[in-house]
């Protein structure tokens, strides 16, 4: 055993002697949706440098992969390697089903933080701890009709929240039957989860306790986001009240919409040839201007999960997986962005000005806080969106309920902090 993998063995406490301690091993990993079937093709590749490890690849949908992670782990029954969304790392950490990666991150040649953006890393950290490797990313920008902006006086989409609302208004000055400049659909949170973080909103205190939407932060945010519907410049509806969004927006029934990189290869093939060139991709405006243009960090990660006896094969999976020119071959089979800097470096990504875009927007995306119970805290978020743009309730009134509501979500999370914090000064008293 060579010595970084003496390292890796030493940090897990796997068998030190011998150059095979993990050969002759299957290792069962866990893809979801497209993803699951592209890398059954990788997997090919890693299984002819490592002729003793197999790897069998499971699909699973994606409306099943949690309740069938949460299954495997109740039973004892869990992969070696998954494919994870980032969001979902806080919750099966929390539980204990992730093996700590940073001891093999730091005897890796092949991975490091630096060869990450920034804020898709930081998706996997829980505490200081590392539980992922980032797969492919995702996040937030805008598409826009290029020609219907350039009627309303525009080159190009403003980078500030004031510039972009005159664009909107100016696009509605144009007094088009049917048309509103930007749609958001009301059932969906990143649009004012991503506006409210934009304002400095962490959404939670801190100490990732109680919410902090009524703060003025999320409250600025939240009320530019309310303020497009109120004054007409996006339709009151919801996704599942438009019929077709391509069709939309080709017939521009509406100029712009908040959306990701999965819909630059539906673009291409859904919108007719005249219009190829009257569309594009830009970098979210922020409220003081580009710089403070930010998105949320999003896309999945590569984890190992803490009970497999195959630690070892498993890492090496991880790292064959993270190489730059696999990371570039996943793009070009699945479209999904890479999350490798490197792998940018092939102009037909970086060259291309619909993804040069969210090359723009990965350097300046940031992370939702990392707690078990954050997707059902944003989805609180867009009920209280629909509470305003639809009932007609005041914002402070939603925002606190919205507090109270992610405060009772919170309370066996405070309740557990409690008792870990005392635990000491019981044990202590104990003795």
């Amino acid at each position: 055993m060579n010595r970084s993998w003496l390292a890796i063995a030493l940090a897990l406490g796997l068998p030190s002697c011998g150059s095979g301690a993990d050969e002759g091993v299957t290792l069962r990993f866990w893809g979801m949706g497209r993803e699951g079937e592209v890398v059954a093709e990788l997997v090919r590749a890693f299984e002819r440098e490592n002729p003793g490890i197999r790897v069998r690849v499971q699909q699973i949908p994606w409306t099943a992969a949690h309740e069938k992670l949460l299954t495997a782990f109740v039973g004892d029954a869990t992969p070696d390697v998954a494919q994870l969304g980032n969001t979902w790392i806080p919750e099966f950490s929390a539980l204990g089903a992730l093996l700590p990666l940073d001891s093999l991150v730091a005897a890796s040649s092949t991975v490091g933080p630096a060869q990450y953006f920034e804020g898709i890393w930081a998706t996997n950290l829980v505490g200081d701890t590392l539980f992922g490797i980032p797969w492919y990313v995702d996040t937030r920008l805008i598409f826009h009709r290029t020609d219907i902006l350039a009627d309303a006086g525009y080159d190009s989409l403003p980078g500030s929240w004031e510039e972009w609302r005159t664009a909107m208004e100016r696009i509605a000055a144009q007094d088009v039957p049917g048309r509103y400049p930007i749609y958001l659909p009301t059932n969906e949170w990143p649009q004012p989860v991503i506006l409210g973080m934009q304002a400095g909103s962490g959404l939670l205190t801190p100490d990732g306790r109680h919410g902090a939407f009524s703060d003025s932060a999320f409250r600025r945010g939240f009320e530019f986001y309310i303020g497009l519907f109120r004054d007409g410049l996006a339709p009151s509806i919801t996704s599942n009240q438009i019929s077709n969004v391509y069709q939309e927006f080709a017939a521009g029934n509406f100029a712009m919409l908040m959306t990701g990189p999965w819909n630059v290869g539906e673009f291409r093939r859904r919108l007719p040839a005249e219009l190829q060139d009257s569309w594009a991709t830009a970098p979210m405006p922020g409220p003081h201007g580009p710089s403070s243009g930010i998105s949320m960090a999003g896309g999945s990660s590569l984890v190992i999960f803490h009970d497999t006896p195959h630690a070892e094969a498993a890492w090496r999976l991880v790292e064959f997986l993270s190489r730059p020119e696999q990371q570039h071959e996943f793009w070009r089979l699945t479209g999904d962005l890479p999350a490798r800097l490197e792998a940018w470096e092939d102009p037909a990504l970086i060259g291309d000005p619909l993804t040069h875009a969210f090359w723009e927007q990965l350097q300046r995306v940031e992370p939702l806080p990392a707690v078990p119970e954050i997707e059902l805290i944003v989805t609180k978020v867009f009920e209280a969106g629909e509470q305003a743009v639809q009932g007609g309730v005041p914002v402070g009134r939603v925002l606190a309920e919205l507090d109270g509501d992610v405060d009772r979500i919170l309370e066996k999370r405070r309740w557990m902090l409690d008792r870990r914090e005392a635990a000491p000064a019981s044990l202590s008293r104990g003795r």
